[in-house]
């Protein structure tokens, strides 16, 4: 019996060690995870691949070009059985992708736009996210006044945000942009956003009505900006996209200029791109049962005063 027991116990350890050994590998790439949307996500995907027993490889470009073509190049040499990429950008990385391909290496995107390399996409729509925070904005200035803006151009998602919010002003003439900032530098993005915007505000000091900031990090430090100016909440009305707990308190603290985002559920985007690798590279299920084009669309909600508490914990 004690043998029997032994030998039980020695089966097992050699299946337990097997299963490691053929545990499916998972490279994941965020393009930039001192932006908590880029770790959010890749966060997400490490929990939510680690609870399906996978062996899981997290990197960090840390918002660098060459830093994410050598990862994902990297990642393709060692042979992983998947890769998902965080907010990466198809155009600049299209022969890196091309490569993920070629090898026979499942890859999905989250928040990045859509590539022929890619088995999809999983986004929000950033058109309607777009416009749902434009109109926002402009319905609490009442369609009159002067606004400034903060955009980011690098990034597809924030870009269509930025030409939606253009559409819509293009049908409201009595809104004016009368100052812009563009945020050039990624690595340093925090230092860029504040310079930007504090010339801007002191220079329209007394002349703006709202603020439109392409991602919630952006809004973040306006918001600061604001407080510094000795602003009260409503003296203007501050608008963004993203969502997050750092979001939600500032929309409900009465002392923030913040007024409203657009929240992105980026949790559940990681974890929908860790199910679609599992059904598409694991058991073998064609990607058309899980979305029919480029992009798997995830919901978003504009998040406000009359919402917030259901999000706070």
């Amino acid at each position: 019996m004690k043998k029997t027991l032994i030998g039980l116990a020695a089966a097992a350890a050699l299946l337990a060690q097997s299963a490691a050994a053929n545990a499916f590998e998972i490279g994941v790439v965020a393009f930039q995870m001192s932006s908590e949307t880029h770790a959010r996500v890749a966060n997400a995907v490490e929990a939510a691949a680690k609870e399906k027993g996978w062996d899981v490889t997290v990197l960090n470009s840390n918002g660098t070009l060459p830093t994410h073509a050598e990862q994902i190049e990297n990642l393709v040499q060692r042979g992983v059985d998947g890769i998902i990429l965080a907010m990466s950008k198809p155009v600049e990385f299209d022969a890196q992708m091309a490569a993920v391909k070629e090898a026979g290496i499942p890859l999905i995107t989250v928040m990045s736009g859509a590539s022929p390399h890619a088995l999809m996409d999983v986004q929000v729509n950033e058109y309607a996210v777009g416009a749902s925070a434009a109109l926002y904005l402009l319905g609490q200035i009442g369609y009159q006044g002067p606004i400034l803006t903060q955009r980011f151009e690098s990034n597809v998602g924030t870009r269509v945000r930025g030409k939606m919010l253009d559409v819509v002003l293009s049908e409201n003439t009595g809104v004016e942009v009368v100052g812009t900032h563009s945020m050039a530098r990624t690595k340093s993005w925090r230092e860029d956003v504040r310079s930007g915007m504090s010339a801007l505000i002191l220079q329209n000091a007394g002349n703006f009505k709202g603020i439109w900031a392409s991602f919630d990090g952006q809004a973040f430090i306006i918001d600061d900006l604001l407080k510094e100016q000795g602003m009260n909440k409503g003296d203007v009305v501050l608008v963004s996209i993203d969502g997050g707990a750092e979001t939600y308190r500032r929309i409900k603290d009465p002392d923030s200029m913040l007024m409203a985002t657009v929240a992105i559920p980026f949790e559940k985007m990681g974890e929908a791109a860790v199910d679609a690798m599992q059904k598409i590279a694991v058991d073998g299920a064609d990607k058309a049962t899980i979305t029919s084009g480029p992009y798997l669309f995830l919901d978003a909600e504009l998040v406000d005063a009359a919402n917030v508490d259901k999000y706070l914990d």
